[in-house]
């Protein structure tokens, strides 16, 4: 099983709106290939100066299933949402 993480810690002039229609668009991912294990997505609760905004813990099979997540038009478009509206994206792949 290969673990995914990501966090998006958002720029400060962006609005809760565009925020909440990241993870909205997140979770609507959920689902999308076959091998996706596990997908849950969440706003940051303890808002600590070392927190990110939003994560994304999620488990595939194997490395095709992450690839085919990956590649998935629809994941393209939500991941450049969170591009061009974070001011740091880092993320974790690991084998479990």
């Amino acid at each position: 099983m290969l673990i995914h993480i990501v966090v998006w810690k958002y720029r400060e002039d962006v609005p809760l709106d565009v925020r909440e229609a990241h993870v909205a668009s997140l979770k609507a991912l959920d689902g999308l290939v076959p091998g996706m294990l596990r997908f849950e997505v969440g706003s940051d609760i303890l808002h600590l100066e070392r927190s990110y905004d939003t994560g994304l813990a999620s488990a595939f099979a194997d490395k095709d299933a992450l690839e085919a997540y990956t590649v998935h038009e629809s994941h393209q478009r939500v991941a450049g949402m969170g591009k061009t509206i974070s001011a740091h994206v880092a993320s974790v792949d690991f084998l479990y």
